[in-house]
C-alpha cells in the first residue's frame, strides 16, 4: 500500500466541512469533553498538580451532574491510560446480580430484555472506575478531583443546549412509559418540577452532590461496602429488585490487555471483550486491504459500509462475557479472517451474515498532560437516563445494561447470574511505533464502532484534522442494507450507493451519529485537539 508508512500529517486551517470550531493546540494539558463545565473540571485538576488520570475522573464525576441524559453515578466506564509508554485497559463495566436468571425472565412473560425496571440492572462500575484509576495512576485525592461535580451538584448549573432537547425527550419517554412507585425517584430527582428542566435553567441535586462527597471521602467504598451500598440493597428489595448488597461487595472493576490491529503503519486499539470495540477492529482489518484516495468517493463509502456490516455480524454473534465467548480474539482479528471477509465485498450491497473464524445515551472523554499520560475515557448508563430506577436519597440512576443480554439459551451473550453482557461504550488510541498519537473516541450505542471507523479512516487515510475529522459528514449502518447518512454527505454519493443496492436514507437528528471527542500529539509534544459539533463540547486547554 502506497500510504502504509505515512506520517501523520494534517492542515489545522484546511476544514471542508461547516464547523463552529477549529482544531485547538496546547502544550501542558488538554481536556476535551461533551460538555464545557466537565472540560474545565478536568482543566482545574491539571493546574492543582494532577495529570492527566486526574483530569479524566473529574471531568467524568462532573459529566454525571451537567450531563445526567446520558451517564450517571450508576453506570459503567471503560478506559485506555498510556502511562510512561505503555497502554493499560480498564473494563468497569458490572456483571448481572446473583440473584437473576433466564428461567426468572422467561416467566415474567418477556420474549426480549426489557429497557426498564430492575431486570436490566446490572451492578454499575463508575465509581469504581474512578477510584481505581486515581489509586493505580492519578496524583490527587478524590476529594480534589470530584470537588467541582459536587458543587455543580449543590449549588445547581444552567442546563446546556444539547443535553436540554435530549431531557426533554427522555421526560416524554419515561412520562408515558413509567408507572409504578418503583420510578417515582426518577421524576422527583431529574423533572422536580413536573417537568423537564429547560436550557438555561438551573438544575440541582443536592442528593447528587451528598453522594459523591460520600463517594470521594471513602474512595468509592461507601458504593461498594457502606451506606450507599445499603440503601441500593434496600430499594431493591422494596420494589422487586434483583440486585443486593453482596453483588456490589464482590464487584471489582478488572485491568484488561488492550487489543489491537495496524493499520496503514498505525496501530489502533480498543477494550477487548465484553466490548464491542473489536467490531471497529474488525472493520479496519478488512478496509486496510484497500486504497483510498478520496474520502467523497462511491468506493470509500461502500466498501466502509460493507466492511463495517461484515464486522458487525460477527461481533453481535460472537461478543459476550469474555469467559463464555466461543471464539477467540486472536481468530477474529486475524489477517487470514479479514482476507476472507474482504473476498465477500463485491459491488452491490450484502446482506451481512456471521461469517466462521477458523477455531479462531454515553459521554466520552480525552485528557492529555504535559509529561505524556494520555486518557480515553467513556462511562454510560445506556438509552439515555439507563433504567428509569433511582435510589431515593441518593441521586444514582440505575443503569440498564443488562438490556443488551440475548434470551436465547445457546447464544454465548445469554442472560446468567454473574455474567457481564455484550457492551457497547468503546474508547479508543491511536499509537505509531512506540508513541502514542492520542486517544479518540464517539459515543452513541452501535454507533461507536461506526464513529471509530470514520474518525481513523478520516485521520490516516485522508488527513484531515482532529476538528474536520469529527466535522465530517457521518454514515450509520442500521441493519440489512439500511444506511442512514447525514444531510451533509454529497448527493452524488447517494444516488451511487443507492445504484449498489443500499436502502438509504437521511436523518436530520445529530444524536443518531454519535458525539466524538480527539487529542493528538505530534513529535514535539504539542497537542491537537478536536470536539464533537453535534454536542455543547469545549476543550479545555493549557
Amino acid at each position: 500500500m502506497n500510504n502504509r508508512h505515512k506520517k501523520l500529517t494534517f492542515d489545522p486551517l484546511h476544514h471542508p466541512y461547516p464547523s463552529r470550531r477549529f482544531t485547538v493546540f496546547g502544550r501542558r494539558g488538554m481536556v476535551a469533553a461533551s460538555h464545557p463545565l466537565a472540560a474545565q473540571s478536568g482543566l482545574q485538576a491539571l493546574q492543582q498538580g494532577g495529570n492527566a488520570v486526574d483530569a479524566a475522573v473529574a471531568a467524568a464525576a462532573c459529566l454525571t451532574v451537567v450531563e445526567p441524559t446520558s451517564n450517571g453515578i450508576g453506570g459503567d466506564a471503560f478506559a485506555l491510560v498510556w502511562h510512561q509508554g505503555k497502554l493499560y485497559g480498564l473494563n468497569a463495566s458490572g456483571p448481572s446480580p446473583k440473584r437473576i436468571s433466564l428461567d426468572t425472565v422467561l416467566r415474567e412473560g418477556c420474549g426480549e430484555m426489557p429497557a426498564y425496571g430492575w431486570t436490566p440492572v446490572n451492578v454499575p462500575g463508575a465509581p469504581a472506575a474512578w477510584a481505581e484509576l486515581a489509586h493505580r495512576f492519578g496524583r490527587l485525592p478524590l476529594t480534589l478531583s470530584l470537588a467541582p461535580a459536587i458543587a455543580y451538584a449543590e449549588e445547581g448549573h444552567p442546563v446546556a443546549p444539547v443535553v436540554g432537547r435530549y431531557w426533554q425527550a427522555a421526560f416524554r419517554e419515561y412520562a408515558q412509559n413509567l408507572r409504578g412507585e418503583a420510578f417515582r425517584p426518577w421524576f422527583d430527582t431529574f423533572a422536580p418540577k413536573g417537568r423537564a428542566p429547560a436550557t438555561g435553567e438551573i438544575w440541582r441535586s443536592p442528593d447528587h452532590a451528598r453522594t459523591l462527597q460520600s463517594i470521594a471521602e471513602s474512595g468509592a467504598a461507601s458504593f461498594y461496602r457502606g451506606d450507599l451500598t445499603e440503601k441500593i440493597d434496600a430499594f431493591s428489595r422494596q420494589t422487586g429488585g434483583f440486585l443486593r448488597g453482596d453483588d456490589l461487595e464482590r464487584y471489582r472493576p478488572e485491568w484488561v490487555d488492550p487489543i489491537r490491529i495496524d493499520y496503514k503503519g498505525y496501530q489502533v486499539w480498543e477494550i477487548p471483550p465484553n466490548g464491542h470495540g473489536i467490531v471497529a477492529l474488525m472493520a479496519l482489518n478488512i478496509l486496510k486491504g484497500f486504497d483510498f484516495t478520496e474520502r467523497e468517493s462511491e468506493a470509500a463509502y461502500h466498501h466502509s459500509i460493507e466492511a463495517l456490516k461484515l464486522a458487525f455480524a460477527d461481533g453481535k454473534r460472537y461478543i459476550a462475557d469474555p469467559r463464555r465467548m466461543t471464539v477467540s480474539v486472536e481468530d477474529l482479528l486475524s489477517d487470514a479472517y479479514a482476507e476472507e471477509r474482504r473476498r465477500q465485498i463485491g459491488p452491490k450491497a450484502l446482506t451481512p451474515s456471521p461469517g466462521m473464524p477458523h477455531s479462531g445515551g454515553t459521554v466520552y472523554l480525552a485528557a492529555a498532560d504535559g509529561e505524556g499520560t494520555m486518557v480515553s475515557y467513556i462511562q454510560s448508563n445506556y438509552m439515555g437516563f439507563g433504567s428509569g430506577l433511582v435510589v431515593p436519597g441518593t441521586g444514582i440512576a440505575l443503569h440498564n445494561r443488562g438490556r443488551n443480554f440475548s434470551l436465547d439459551p445457546a447464544h454465548p451473550n445469554c442472560l446468567e447470574p454473574e455474567k457481564k453482557p455484550y457492551h457497547t461504550i468503546i474508547p479508543g488510541f491511536l499509537s505509531k511505533g512506540d508513541q502514542a498519537v492520542g486517544p479518540f473516541g464517539v459515543m452513541g450505542a452501535f454507533m461507536q464502532p461506526q464513529g471509530h471507523v470514520q474518525v481513523v479512516l478520516n485521520t490516516v487515510d485522508f488527513g484531515l484534522n482532529p476538528q474536520a475529522a469529527l466535522d465530517a459528514p457521518r454514515w450509520q449502518w442500521t441493519e440489512g442494507k439500511r444506511v442512514e447518512l447525514e444531510p451533509a454527505v454529497p448527493e452524488a454519493i447517494r444516488e451511487a450507493l443507492a445504484r449498489r443496492g443500499h436502502h438509504v436514507s437521511t436523518s436530520a437528528d445529530p444524536a443518531s451519529f454519535g458525539r466524538g471527542q480527539i487529542i493528538w500529539r505530534d513529535e514535539s509534544g504539542v497537542l491537537a485537539g478536536g470536539t464533537e459539533p453535534r454536542a455543547d463540547g469545549m476543550i479545555a486547554v493549557w
